[in-house]
């Protein structure tokens, strides 16, 4: 069964140049792993500092295999750092 990840992020406007190429290039290592089939980014139009991310695993495992990835580990670890405070996700499917 399918999981979508929802994860949130407050970027301050001053951390956003920072950011984006750690983003980028988690996401380039999530695409090319077992299960990934898309991700999405949004951004609150009221509030630009609030970004979405819509993750979609083809399961729950894969979605597992990739929380334990080393390489995105470290890249969680750098981004978490430079916003001060630990990345949530919430994992849903279609009920």
């Amino acid at each position: 069964m399918a999981v979508k990840i929802i994860i949130v992020r407050r970027v301050p406007k001053e951390k956003q140049n920072e950011i984006r190429p750690l983003l980028l290039q988690m996401r380039a290592v999530a695409n090319a792993q077992v299960g990934y089939i898309s991700g999405e980014t949004l951004v609150n139009y009221d509030d630009p500092e609030e970004n979405l991310v819509i993750s979609t695993w083809r399961s729950l495992e894969n979605w597992n295999q990739w929380l334990r990835n080393e390489q995105r580990i470290d890249l969680q670890s750098q981004v978490d750092r430079i916003l001060g405070h630990e990345t949530l996700y919430q994992i849903y499917y279609n009920g």
